[in-house]
Formats: structure tokens, C-alpha cells, sequence
């Protein structure tokens, strides 16, 4: 055996177990304690990883009745349904979705705050009430920042963006995180010429061209720099070199074409803006983004203060039920369920009693989601409601709840925190009474 001085190369390598096992690395900054507590994070971090990429929300603005969908009740006007699996039944109004309920898991017992849309927006989309000296960034934001772009993909997107009652989509946004994590706001995918601006070069300039830095300020930063007026001058290097990255990957350009899709698949999603945000949002996850706020129900299209039910049948549950479904099967088909989230939800729900004009009022402290894929165990219902869906008898679960869910799910420490500019930590899965939210244990 060789020897190196009067030690054997088997005494130097016990030797070296011996030295790192003890953490004897004092002369090196490192000790014993530094040592363990790298180990302990390098264990929490492998723990974290998550199955899912990406996360699509359907975002069911106006708040949807629980009892004319998820929660069926005898309050309902509308029967309930079997579905495919034993003892969970839905509305009516949900055939195609009853269907595939072993693809989704239900959640009967949220609970939030917010009697009126802005308040309770504000808190389903950031987890905090509202404070008019802090903004708070969004769910889809702390994704974005947390497991970065992937293939040169804007990693937030919302489709469509909010052409009036602009201040619902300022709380979808990044707030203190920056523009970096800001969402990518699009057009309604459903009209007529959708396309997104930007996302080629102009015929007269070729991409060699572009490595004139000149050329590439003349054609984007201008346009770039307007659209983030607010962004520190120090960020501006970073929008100039993501805007060259999208403009030139082919990728990028093709996961906006909804051309690219048959007639049949369109169909299948539906026509309308939820249906075609939907399909969207399918593409985009595909080709990278890490989450998609699909918003194809603007102008609180849930909010049935009048006529309840004539809406919740002919208007809002046709989309929901078919658009859902078709981007359940598509991400079956393509191999993407088990990597990407599915949620539908709203700010809240709606009182169990019918108003004198036939419809339902704002009803923040019992309502319901549906959510599944990326790794989540589905065909189950969580928490129980009374016999009008008024109130959580069982297994109260808040915002935070969701969030720390979706995080666990995406590999993202739920339980960390980010620090404002003036130096306060802010939850990033912040429940109720400012503690940290708890992944439903039923689904992860």
C-alpha cells in the first residue's frame, strides 16, 4: 500500500472522513455548527422539490356560488350529481367536470376575508389583507421569483388583461419584488386578431443585426422602457436583455400562436375568452411559463346579485365546465397533468339565502375551489359545510392554506419569508391571524 509520509492512503482517507464528520474546518470559516446547518438545508431542500413546474389558475372573478357548484345543497335550485368518484357529488350545472372528479380534489371549506370585491380580490390574489401603506405581491409573482424563467418564457403570465377595473389587476402584480416578477399582461385570446405585440422583429432588421447594440435599443428598449416607467434606470439592462431573448426564440413566438391549434382543439376549449385563455394558458406552460392566471370571467362575471341562477345555467357554468375539462384531458393527453396545477376559484362565495332580486350576495367566511394535477391526490373533497354551505364545520382552511399547498407542491419553502424595503418580513403563505399557512395535508 503506498504510503505518503508515515501515513498509509487508507489513514488519509479515514483521516479526511474523520475531519469532515467532526466539521473540524474552523481555519476555514467553518465550523461544526455552520456544518449541520448546511447539511439541514441541503436536506430541506431535497425534501422541497416538487413535482410540479407550473401552475395555471382560472381565476372566477365575482365569487361563484359553492351551493349551485362545488357544495351542492338543498338550498340549491339545482340538483346534485354523482360523479365518478363514490360518494362526491357537484351541481348539475358541472356534468363534463363530474366526469373527471378523480382528476380534481375539492376544497368546501375555504375561508376568507373581504366583504366587497376589491378587498376580498386583493386577499385571494396575495394572501394579506389590505393595507394601503404596503403592497403585497401576488401568488403568481412569488412562483415567478422563486423557481425562475424556463426557456426564455415569460414566467408570469395573465390572459386577458383587465381592459376596465384595472385596480384588480394591480393586485395581481409583484409589488416590492420588483418589475422582473411582474405579470405579462395580454390580450383576450378569443378576439378576432389576437396576437401579442412585440414578439417578432421588424422584416427590415435581420437577428444579425442585432448584435449591434444599437439596433436592439432602437427596436425594443423604447418600448420597453415606456411600458415600465416605474422600474429603477439600474433594471433596465435586465428588461433590455430578457426582450432580446423573447423576441428571438422561436419558442417564445409559437407558444402565443393559438393558430398552431386545430379547429377541433379550439372548439373543445370553447370560443369564448375563458375557454381560449385556457388553451393559451395550456401552450404557455408547455413551452416554460411557471404560472398562468387565466381571466377570461372579467367584470365580476360571478357576481350574482341578481338572477342567480339564470346566470350561474345559461352564462357563467358552460365555460367553466367545459374550458376546465378540456384542459384536463389536454394535459392528460400531452403528459403535462402530473407537472402543472390546476385552480379554479374566486374571491369568495356566495349567501345562503336568495335575495329579493332572485340573487346572492358576497360570502367570504364559507366557499369553495376545485384544484388538481402537479403531483396533488385528487378525487377527494376537503372539509365539511352545514346543510346551506353557510358555514365550515370541518377542516376551516384559509389562503394561506392554498398557498403553502401550491408551494409545497412546486417545491418552494412555504414556511420562508420575504422583507419589504422598509425592512418588515411578510409571509409568503400568510394564514389566518398572521400565521404561517399549512399544506392540506389531504392533498400532498
Amino acid at each position: 500500500m503506498r504510503k505518503i509520509g508515515c501515513l498509509t492512503q487508507t489513514d488519509l482517507q479515514w483521516a479526511r472522513r474523520d475531519f469532515l464528520r467532526a466539521g473540524s474546518l474552523g481555519f476555514l470559516g467553518m465550523n461544526l455548527a455552520t456544518t449541520l446547518r448546511l447539511e439541514a438545508a441541503a436536506a430541506k431542500e431535497g425534501a422541497a422539490k416538487g413535482k410540479a413546474k407550473s401552475c395555471i389558475l382560472l381565476w372566477l372573478e365575482g365569487g361563484p356560488a359553492q351551493m349551485d357548484t362545488w357544495d351542492p345543497k338543498p338550498n340549491s335550485n339545482f340538483r346534485p350529481i354523482a360523479t365518478n368518484v363514490a360518494g362526491i357529488q357537484v351541481s348539475e350545472l358541472l356534468p363534463k367536470l363530474a366526469k373527471r372528479m378523480d382528476k380534481l380534489a375539492i376544497i368546501r371549506s375555504m375561508s376568507s376575508f373581504g366583504d366587497d370585491h376589491p378587498q376580498a380580490v386583493h386577499y385571494a390574489a396575495t394572501g394579506h389583507l389590505h393595507n394601503p401603506a404596503m403592497q403585497f405581491p401576488s401568488l403568481g409573482a412569488v412562483v415567478g421569483k422563486e423557481l425562475g424563467p424556463r426557456n426564455a418564457m415569460p414566467p408570469y403570465v395573465i390572459a386577458p388583461r383587465w381592459e376596465s377595473g384595472r385596480q384588480y389587476q394591480d393586485y395581481f402584480r409583484s409589488a416590492f419584488l420588483g418589475p422582473d416578477y411582474d405579470p405579462m399582461l395580454i390580450p383576450d385570446p378569443s378576439k378576432s386578431g389576437f396576437a401579442v405585440a412585440d414578439m417578432s422583429l421588424p422584416k427590415s432588421l435581420s437577428e444579425a443585426a442585432i448584435d449591434n447594440r444599437r439596433a436592439f435599443r432602437d427596436v425594443i428598449d423604447q418600448q420597453y422602457r415606456a411600458r415600465v416607467e416605474s422600474a429603477e434606470h439600474a433594471k433596465l439592462d435586465s428588461f433590455q436583455k430578457k426582450a432580446l431573448e423573447m423576441v428571438l426564440a422561436p419558442g417564445v413566438r409559437k407558444a402565443f400562436d393559438l393558430s398552431q391549434e386545430s379547429e377541433k382543439t379550439r372548439d373543445g376549449y370553447g370560443r369564448d375568452s375563458v375557454g381560449q385563455s385556457l388553451l393559451l394558458a395550456r401552450r404557455l406552460v408547455e413551452a416554460g411559463t411557471r404560472f398562468v392566471t387565466a381571466a377570461g370571467y372579467h367584470g365580476n362575471s360571478w357576481d350574482t346579485h341578481s338572477d342567480n341562477d339564470k346566470g350561474h345555467r345559461d352564462r357563467l357554468t358552460p365555460p367553466l365546465d367545459r374550458g376546465f375539462t378540456a384542459l384536463i384531458d389536454d394535459l392528460v393527453a400531452r403528459g403535462l397533468y402530473g407537472e402543472t396545477i390546476i385552480i379554479a376559484m374566486g374571491e369568495f362565495g356566495r349567501t345562503p339565502h336568495i335575495n329579493p332580486g332572485l340573487g346572492r350576495d358576497h360570502w367570504p367566511r364559507c366557499w369553495s375551489l376545485a384544484l388538481g394535477g402537479g403531483g396533488l391526490k385528487t378525487g377527494l373533497a376537503v372539509g365539511q359545510t352545514d346543510n346551506q354551505a353557510a358555514t365550515v364545520l370541518d377542516r376551516k382552511t384559509s389562503i394561506g392554506d392554498l398557498f403553502a399547498t401550491v408551494y409545497k407542491a412546486m417545491g418552494i419553502d412555504w414556511t420562508s419569508e420575504l422583507m419589504t424595503p422598509i425592512g418588515r418580513p411578510i409571509k409568503i403563505a400568510n394564514s389566518f391571524e398572521d400565521t404561517t399557512g399549512e399544506p392540506v395535508r389531504e392533498l400532498v
